[in-house]
């Protein structure tokens, strides 16, 4: 997919490759993406394993990326970034880091901004922890920014392929009307009739995703532990990157993750029939990420071999993993 440069693993939709993607992005067709989604490294205070920039230069760091992605989408292409938070250092005021990017991604690079997504993740653990556990001046933090881009001011997208269970009141509403409906006009000034109880198929989801991140027991964890390797500290729950990806591409499209991390964007993807490219700098987070293409039920010699090889920078053809297996997304927490 990238000319010259080798990938460190295939399946039979996507490929994933080792290197900065800034230089990996230069080796992409302009206009050939339909979706870049990723979560960078955020700017946190402390620094992380995964390798973190400070807040003064975060921004700048970030806008080299942000430049080559929009050159490599589609007109009708989208950009989705999760952005978390942070406070200024040593006092409990918020930095705007966070908001200042779309301003840039926007004013400076031409990026429109759709649509802005929350992430509500009830399971996140209390932070930080000098001013929510100890002093108790502040509330959890428990939301994440996720910035929906596109190219232009039309991108593709389709609602109607991510709605939502309907309520038990709706389904009430749904198979007796007039019991529950009377013509009125409210307050607002909407007009609410029997039209409304139309079946769907579903409800329009919100723009606030309350997704847990509670992955435990998916093939990805089994095999880090089964050969030892460190797990990435920051995944992705599984139905973040599928509700984008039934959103805002169709079957055959071709989606990118920038901080492929532990590559789950690239799992659900290959689940989704859309064709799939991984960048990430790390070799042993990208090696350790070819156990999500791989069953649970293989031999661990199988896991054990697909690992050190991509850790020596072969590069290993799963295609015969991923196309007999069906990926469902077991609940894998994040510890």
């Amino acid at each position: 997919m990238l000319g010259p440069v080798a990938p460190a693993y295939t399946t039979l939709n996507g490929a994933a490759y080792a290197g900065d993607s800034r230089e990996l992005l230069k080796h992409l067709p302009d206009e050939s993406l339909d979706l870049v989604i990723t979560s960078p490294p955020f700017a946190l205070q402390r620094q992380k394993a995964y390798g973190n920039k400070d807040q003064a230069e975060y921004l700048d760091w970030l806008m080299d990326f942000a430049r080559l992605v929009h050159a490599k989408l589609k007109p009708t292409g989208s950009f989705v970034m999760d952005v978390g938070g942070a406070y200024q250092k040593g006092v409990p005021a918020r930095s705007l880091y966070h908001l200042r990017l779309p301003i840039r991604f926007c004013d400076e690079i031409g990026f429109f901004l759709a649509e802005d997504f929350y992430w509500y993740n009830p399971s996140k653990l209390p932070s930080p922890i000098e001013w929510v556990n100890k002093r108790k001046l502040r509330a959890k933090d428990s939301v994440n920014n996720l910035w929906w881009f596109s190219k232009t001011e039309w991108p593709k997208a389709d609602v109607s392929k991510v709605l939502a269970p309907y309520s038990d009141r709706m389904k009430k509403l749904i198979e007796d009307p007039d019991k529950f409906y009377k013509p009125m006009v409210r307050p607002s000034g909407h007009d609410i009739g029997t039209g409304f109880a139309k079946d769907n198929g579903g409800a329009i989801p919100s723009n606030l995703l309350q997704i847990p991140n509670t992955e435990s027991n998916g093939a990805y964890v089994a095999g880090c532990k089964l050969v030892g390797a460190a797990r990435h500290p920051a995944r992705f729950p599984a139905k973040l990157p599928e509700f984008f990806i039934r959103f805002l591409t169709d079957p055959g499209d071709t989606v990118l993750d920038i901080f492929a991390g532990s590559n789950t964007a690239g799992q659900v993807a290959e689940a989704e029939g859309r064709t799939w490219i991984a960048f990430e700098e790390r070799l042993d987070y990208l090696a350790a990420s070819a156990f999500r293409f791989i069953p649970k039920t293989e031999r661990p010699e199988t896991l054990q071999e697909a690992y050190d090889r991509v850790l020596a920078g072969e590069s290993v053809d799963l295609t015969g993993y991923s196309s007999q297996t069906a990926f469902g997304f077991e609940q894998e927490a994040a510890e």
